[in-house]
Parts: structure tokens; sequence; C-alpha cells
């Protein structure tokens, strides 16, 4: 069953990533996967996180990805604490990818939805991987989920659309 608005985030929610350090910033630098405990470290927070069908690929990396970076500060306005991007690929390739594109720090978190096990629960994923998706969670409460429904589109998930949703 999809998210939507007014339900509150799945408890259990754990994703994989590498924690950002500013010693292993360099992008052929390796860290160590962890677990990252999205039910609890955001339910007393604003938080949006969005889905990409895979990091490195031109929609995403050409348009989803970079509209929110560019949008940070104007979530942040709007109380956002946390923009968190999810794939099925490998916590190693989400470190990578944000290495690759300049983002430092804890407050964009690029995690890993190994097996795309989150997305198939809520119904959002296909053939193993994550669909095209954003959630805005505020204090664990969902208050705006959309999945996109034409390939290479971003009317729902892009950083746009969940700005005018806040």
């Amino acid at each position: 069953m999809s998210l939507q608005a007014g339900d509150a985030f799945p408890s259990g929610v754990v994703f994989k990533y590498i924690p950002w350090t500013e010693e292993a910033n360099d992008i052929t630098a390796c860290g160590i996967p962890i677990n990252f405990d999205a039910s609890k470290e955001w339910a007393d927070k604003k938080v949006v996180l969005f889905s990409v069908p895979g990091a490195f690929t031109p929609t995403c990396s050409i348009s989803h990805l970079p509209g929110f970076i560019t949008s940070l500060p104007a979530l942040k306005a709007k109380g956002v604490q946390t923009v968190a991007v999810i794939a099925s690929n490998d916590p190693y390739v989400m470190s990578a990818w944000g290495k690759a594109n300049k983002v430092t720090g804890e407050e964009f978190l690029f995690l890993s939805d190994p097996d795309a096990k989150f997305s198939e629960s809520i119904g959002w994923a296909s053939g193993g991987r994550t669909g095209r998706y954003a959630v805005i969670i505020d204090h664990g409460k969902v208050t705006y989920a959309a999945i996109e429904t034409q390939k290479g589109t971003l009317e729902a998930s892009g950083a746009e659309a969940v700005l005018a949703h806040l």
C-alpha cells in the first residue's frame, strides 16, 4: 500500500549509508556502511525524502538531485531539517554520488534502500529498483507523498513540487 498524506511514517524503516566525513571526502575513499534507522532518526524532525531509480542515471543526475541541492536553502527556510535521497544502489555508490555532487555534511543524506525493500513495502518499486517519488515527513507524519507516473518527469517528486507542498 502506498504512503498517503495523513499516514504515520512506517516503523522499522532502516536504510544503509556511509556517513560523510571530511577525511573521507575524496570520491575514491570508501567508508563503512552502517544502518540508518529512519523511523527513529526522523521521528522528531521535518524531513524531505525523495527516491530515484538509480544514482548516476540521466534524469536523476541532470535534474532530480541538482534541483534538491539548489533548493536546499529554500527547503531549510521552510523548516526542513534533513533532505534524504534513496535508491536501490548500494551504500558505496550512494556515497560516491554525494561526493561527485560535492554534497557534504549530514543535512543531506545519500541512503541505500537495499533491494528496494522500503520502496517495495509502499508499492513504489519495480524490478528491484526504487521508483521516482517524494515524501514529506513532519515529526513522524506523512504530509505529502507522490510518485511519478511518467518516465523521466519531475512533476510530483522534484524540488519545486515538494516546495509547493511545504
